[in-house]
């Protein structure tokens, strides 16, 4: 079961492209307000990005999607389920100003690095992932406006978000969309009880399970660890 995912994690590694934050443009101080708003942070920031992303593909239980969504073992329904999660974590960080804002710019940056190492990995052939990269960057921007009208809707609205993304318009299983409209909900619900200043400085996120073994816990997530350079 899942043995794409089981190759990936065991072939690629976030680790094995973590230079690449010091390889991304820090913002000048002469470039307007995010410059003046940034000044002195963005190391930190960039740091605290590549533990929420790497939150998104390495704390998540992909074969549980699988198996409780009915979803095929896919690199498809990999990049879905990490889209979902980083998402969310967009969701979440565009709630702390200008420098929520540069975090999600700079975890979307190491998603499609991540894409494309998986990518180079698997050994797809270059022009290929080339096409297939432009494919999905249309599609991950055409997600995020859906599943942002979704969450703003009621629980119908989210269920068409999800139905058209997530699974493609091919779930016939209303009990599937159910499931999944429950987890962003929770997801969300534990994300904003998470301090924003923590989130910054340390980018840690654990995500609740797909279902939950004792449904009456609460969703308090545990303090966060970090020093004075956010690590």
């Amino acid at each position: 079961m899942a043995l794409l995912v089981r190759v990936l994690r065991n072939q690629t590694s976030i680790s094995q492209w973590v230079p690449v934050c010091s390889r991304l443009l820090p913002v000048s101080p002469t470039q307007g307000q995010w410059g003046r708003a940034l000044s002195g942070t963005p190391q930190k920031i960039k740091i605290a990005a590549l533990r929420m992303y790497t939150s998104c593909v390495e704390k998540t239980d992909f074969e549980e999607f699988f198996l409780r969504c009915q979803m095929p073992d896919t690199f498809n329904s990999w990049f879905l389920i990490t889209l979902l999660h980083v998402w969310m974590c967009l969701v979440r960080m565009k709630q702390e100003g200008r420098s929520g804002k540069y975090m999600c710019r700079i975890i979307v940056h190491f998603m499609w690095e991540d894409v494309q190492q998986r990518g180079r990995v698997m050994g797809v052939n270059p022009y290929i992932l080339k096409k297939n990269m432009i494919l999905m960057t249309d599609n991950f921007y055409s997600a995020i406006l859906g599943y942002d009208e979704g969450i703003l809707s009621d629980d119908h609205g989210l269920a068409a978000a999800l139905w058209r993304t997530f699974f493609n318009r091919k779930c016939e299983d209303p009990r599937h969309l159910e499931l999944l409209v429950e987890y962003v909900r929770k997801q969300m619900q534990y994300l904003d009880s998470i301090n924003g200043e923590d989130l910054l400085l340390t980018g840690e996120v654990s995500w609740r399970p797909l279902v939950e073994k004792n449904p009456q816990s609460i969703l308090k997530p545990h303090s966060p660890t970090y020093n004075d350079e956010g690590l």
